[in-house]
């Protein structure tokens, strides 16, 4: 479950990122947060 809630709030962070939604309100640093939080996994795998 918490899988889907963590692929939903990535998938709508990288949707806003590429429409230009963060940067006209000064959150891109949402997208640094979901690479960190991504991060773990890529090394465990």
């Amino acid at each position: 479950m918490l899988f889907v809630l963590f692929y939903i709030v990535a998938i709508s962070i990288l949707v806003l990122h590429f429409t230009g939604f963060l940067a006209r309100r000064n959150l891109e640093w949402l997208v640094l947060v979901l690479a960190v939080a991504v991060f773990p996994a890529v090394i465990y795998l």
